[in-house]
């Protein structure tokens, strides 16, 4: 990973979930960082999941003492950013696209804010692809490499969502995820 050192030690995360993002939180802090929380999952159904799982974030950043901003839902605009593929499998088209589509505002909200990198927590989950995360991230200068899977973070991030007793989803969040888990 090259990484370019910056007077501000801000690195806006944006955050897929409250158990995802300890891990991650606690990795960046001990590199000497101080993670702004961004919450932008229009990908997240239904709308009610997407509150509950902000719930969790604000516990998380209570927790560790951090700054969690929300993006309000647009969960139409989502659907549009994918349309055409909502029937890929699991890990395929689909989820490139919702990648980009989320680290875009991510990438908006860290310019918004001044902050002069950003990074994501999706990649802990053994679920996705590190390296097809990294090849959206590319779009967007700012955007940092994080593996938050290595040096066992999935498996951290477990220990530390049961310590602080989060809610732990079963999918990744939209509704083609759903429907392909209840198959």
């Amino acid at each position: 990973m090259c990484r370019v050192e910056f007077e501000d030690g801000r690195i806006l995360v944006h955050v897929c979930c409250g158990p995802c993002s300890t891990a991650a939180i606690e990795r960046l802090l001990s590199e000497g960082l101080t993670p702004v929380l961004f919450y932008s999952d229009s990908n997240i159904y239904p709308a009610e999941e997407f509150d509950k799982r902000w719930q969790e974030v604000v516990k998380v950043a209570r927790h560790y003492g951090l700054e969690a901003i929300r993006e309000e839902q647009d969960h139409a605009a989502w659907l549009e950013a994918v349309r055409g593929h909502e029937d890929d499998r699991e890990g395929g088209g689909r989820c490139a696209l919702c990648f980009h589509y989320n680290l875009a505002r991510a990438a908006a909200e860290a310019e918004r804010l001044g902050i002069p990198r950003f990074c994501t927590t999706l990649t802990v989950s053994r679920f996705k692809s590190s390296r097809k995360i990294f090849d959206q991230g590319a779009a967007f200068p700012s955007f940092e490499e994080w593996d938050f899977k290595k040096k066992d973070g999935f498996n951290r991030s477990i220990q530390l969502a049961k310590e602080l007793g989060l809610y732990r989803q079963d999918y990744c969040g939209c509704e083609f995820s759903l429907r392909s888990r209840a198959k």
